[in-house]
């Protein structure tokens, strides 16, 4: 009879310690801002951007790409070279920039849409070269502009989910494991193709990624609310588990922007406990209207989350 007794004991404390565990891994609102910078090749400076002191923010710089630099970029096999705006935003901009706020970390997105005139692709000759060619090349880069983190935004493949899934996942596995980097993201949008790359990434080396930079924007231009808040569950379903930012694209040309509800969007999630955070695509858009929405998201962030 004791024996049962302590058996039961025993067996609901498991219960309740493994419900609070479970409860306590779970994603929470976050005080998190993200931007991408340099694309554009705008003179965007780091500078420009206003800085909240009461979030943690990120620059993305966009991008580094393994293809070579020649007039007619041709795929390198994981040698990443830099392809943003490094006059403008070079080494010493972001030691300045880090120096001057402690909130501030810098970041490098692999890939993108293009490169030079066509599309940029994912293109390994094998797993094991591309991911030692990829480690050594951004290792360099990184500890050379003293950078904290990767954003994986490849968007063209010419390999397989699971070749992709590989590669990217050692990739981040062995930069983390070496100290280069300390925190990782990746880019998806709502295409077939992209999903079943990032979802193979996301099923065998989810436990690796920090934060999920879904392009919201890449939905329709004129997207409601509504919409925006069912697209924001079902990603939250299909890299579930993740920190799923919301994001908009200051130009205005896609997805839900901020004149048509993106903050009360923001406000719904976060009454949810669901507001991971915030990017946007793009600094060197936003130059052009004072950055006032940067302003808007982060203060909205800042407050008690």
């Amino acid at each position: 009879m004791e024996f049962s007794k302590v058996f039961i004991t025993l067996f609901f404390f498991h219960v309740f310690f493994a419900c609070n565990l479970s409860i306590q891994a779970a994603p929470a609102n976050s005080n998190l801002f993200r931007e991408y910078i340099g694309a554009e090749f705008n003179n965007v400076k780091f500078t420009d951007v206003p800085i909240n002191s009461n979030v943690e923010f990120h620059f993305i710089l966009s991008f580094a790409i393994d293809y070579d630099t020649s007039s007619s970029p041709s795929p390198t096999n994981g040698k990443f070279n830099v392809f943003w705006d490094s006059d403008n935003l070079g080494p010493s901009q972001v030691s300045s920039i880090k120096s001057s706020h402690s909130n501030v970390k810098v970041a490098l997105s692999l890939g993108g849409d293009s490169v030079g005139d066509g599309s940029a692709y994912f293109n390994p000759s094998s797993v094991d070269s591309w991911v030692s060619n990829a480690v050594s090349s951004l290792t360099d880069i990184i500890q050379q502009y003293n950078l904290d983190g990767i954003d994986i935004d490849y968007e063209h493949f010419n390999a397989d989910p699971d070749t992709f899934a590989e590669c990217i996942g050692q990739l981040i596995k062995t930069l983390k494991k070496n100290g280069v980097i300390s925190f990782a993201s990746i880019a998806p949008f709502d295409d077939d193709d992209v999903q079943s790359h990032y979802k193979a990434l996301w099923k065998s080396y989810g436990n690796l990624i920090d934060y999920v930079n879904f392009q919201f924007y890449a939905y329709d231009q004129g997207t409601t609310v509504s919409q925006f808040i069912d697209y924001f569950n079902t990603q939250s379903s299909n890299y579930n588990g993740g920190n799923i930012l919301a994001s908009f694209i200051s130009d205005g040309s896609g997805g839900l922007t901020p004149e048509n509800g993106f903050f009360t969007a923001c406000n719904r999630l976060k009454s949810e406990n669901k507001l991971h955070g915030i990017f946007i695509w793009s600094a060197d858009d936003s130059k052009r209207n004072g950055f006032r929405y940067e302003k808007q998201s982060q203060a909205l962030l800042a407050i008690s989350h």
